[in-house]
């Protein structure tokens, strides 16, 4: 448990100084997103966190679940082309932590969810959030899952309105405060 108290500081710390960026005029870069070099800190310090708790996140649950909020926030506007899908699958396939599963499994279980949503995004977006969900019983899975989400959504360092929605959703789903994720 100490680990995961020294590890929500330093998120706190981040947050705090990309309060403080965005406060100070930055954070700007694009209008109507949040985030420029603060909310690229908040990412690496999440994916670094992720990579300290590998050996910790071998679960069928944290994989569903994160898989879920992978095509969650590949599908936040509502729309996945092609190229944003291959791209996000990428990310997937190249995590350190989700390297603990079969490829093949990732790519079945997110290929689900994201083909749920283009058919009916209300529906796929349910079952989606219905997956993440099941993740609550475990906090630190809980939190890994929307620490996978934010690293998924910042990977072109920038996370759109519409990425922070799915991922307060995804907090409330889990019974985790979107404050603690600079939310």
């Amino acid at each position: 448990m100490a680990m995961w108290d020294r590890i929500k500081d330093q998120a706190k710390g981040l947050q705090q100084q990309a309060q403080g960026a965005r406060g100070a005029g930055g954070g700007h870069g694009r209008p109507g997103g949040s985030g420029s070099g603060s909310k690229a800190q908040l990412v690496g310090a999440l994916k670094s966190q992720l990579t300290s708790l590998k050996t910790e996140l071998k679960s069928g649950a944290y994989r569903d679940a994160s898989m879920a909020m992978c095509a969650l926030v590949a599908a936040a506007d509502g729309q996945v082309d092609p190229a944003e899908r291959q791209h996000v699958e990428s990310l997937i396939l190249n995590n350190d932590v989700l390297q603990n599963f079969p490829s093949e499994q990732l790519r079945q279980r997110f290929n689900k969810h994201v083909d749920q949503m283009a058919f009916n995004f209300q529906q796929g977006k349910a079952e989606a959030l219905q997956e993440i969900a099941k993740a609550a019983k475990k906090p630190t899975e809980a939190r890994a899952v929307v620490q996978t989400g934010f690293v998924v959504a910042g990977a072109d360092g920038y996370i759109a309105p519409a990425e922070e929605q799915v991922l307060r959703e995804a907090c409330s789903v889990l019974n985790l405060s979107p404050q603690e994720f600079g939310l």
